[in-house]
């Protein structure tokens, strides 16, 4: 599957959340941001027979979640969401840590290559930041505007995790491995 298609499959769910509460309300949007996640799980899985774990985690959060909402008739569920994943990721890493399981390496192992220490710092890191972010996030829906909190949601909790991200390369290049013969040839 090319990039192109892979971030379309994974922002395009929350693209058009944000774009149907522009128009309509949060309930209408969250119903699409769920038929929207569904679909974009289905062609994930026809395009490349398998889903990849992260989209996967969250589209069933997406779905349950944005399933409450719906049914119970209350926007409270779809906006704790993403402190629920927040918190759930950085215990997940937190506790990989406390048994000494480098879950974040298991993830991105084959994308990136780095050293035990690399990816011991980059595990504390993005523990952190989830931390961080499920702390934005309640106090965006529960001091803003429901309107507030989506733009947010969409253009604030977006660019901040790619910076965030990016701040994290030297980490990568410090501990990076270096290539493997085997590596070179197939170049």
């Amino acid at each position: 599957m090319n990039q192109l298609t892979k971030m379309a499959l994974e922002m395009g769910p929350l693209v058009l959340f944000f774009a149907v509460n522009a128009t309509t309300n949060l309930m209408t949007a969250t119903a699409a941001f769920v038929a929207a996640t569904v679909v974009a799980l289905a062609t994930s899985y026809a395009l490349a027979r398998t889903i990849p774990v992260m989209p996967l985690i969250g589209g069933v959060f997406v779905i349950v979640f944005g399933g409450l909402t719906l049914y119970l008739d209350d926007e409270l569920f779809i906006k704790i969401k993403p402190t629920i994943v927040n918190l759930l990721f950085a215990s997940i890493l937190f506790g990989g840590l406390a048994a000494r399981k480098l879950f974040l390496k298991l993830v991105l192992e084959s994308a990136f290559k780095a050293t035990d220490e690399g990816w011991r710092i980059l595990t504390w890191r993005w523990a952190f930041f989830f931390v961080f972010l499920a702390v934005v996030n309640e106090i965006v829906w529960r001091n803003f505007s429901t309107d507030t909190w989506v733009a947010f949601k969409v253009w604030g909790i977006m660019p901040i995790t790619m910076v965030f991200g990016m701040a994290q390369v030297p980490v990568l290049m410090k501990h990076q491995l270096p290539e493997e013969e085997g590596d070179n040839a197939a170049s």
